[in-house]
């Protein structure tokens, strides 16, 4: 299970779009009590990193912390799937559940089969957000995936790499 970053507010909150990645990722927890939780995102300008973050909104959820695995270091949707990619590769697993918003799941499930990771998306809930908001976020995805896409078919051989190469190596 992948539940992708968003932005911390400077006082450490998660802001909305973080908060609803984390609602998702622990209704996806409890219905797969089994699964490794990815969490990833780092740090901003100011306060801890997303993922961080997401651990204490998971634990806060009842989620069992032994559970998650914490990649601080991304700090974009590429990174993340790369990094998510890697340790799925490593740790022997099947897949991924994907958790992030409706309007970024085509982008990263992109991103996963692009470098060969089956990905599925975990169940969203529709976002209640005002007009602006949503013709900014599907200007922000209509602009990132071709670019996201070209980013990763060009380097994919690279990535693909990264990603099956042991753990020691992957500095």
């Amino acid at each position: 299970m992948v539940i992708l970053g968003a932005a911390v507010r400077a006082d450490g909150r998660p802001s909305a779009a973080l908060e609803r990645r984390i609602g998702y990722g622990a209704a996806a927890a409890r219905a797969a009590p089994g699964a490794v939780v990815f969490c990833s995102g780092a740090a901003g300008a100011a306060g801890p990193s997303e993922a961080s973050v997401i651990a204490l909104g998971l634990g806060a959820r009842g989620i069992d912390l032994r559970r998650l695995v914490l990649d601080e270091e991304s700090r974009d949707t590429l990174q993340t799937v790369v990094a998510a990619c890697r340790f799925i590769r490593r740790e022997g697993l099947g897949g991924a559940i994907v958790c992030t918003d409706g309007y970024h799941l085509p982008r990263t499930r992109m991103l996963f089969a692009v470098l060969g990771v089956r990905a599925r998306a975990a169940p969203v809930a529709r976002q209640a957000v005002d007009a602006w908001s949503r013709l900014r976020m599907q200007l922000r995805e209509t602009l990132a995936y071709p670019y996201d896409l070209a980013v990763a078919l060009v380097r994919r051989r690279a990535l693909k790499a990264l990603i099956a190469a042991p753990a020691d190596k992957a500095a």
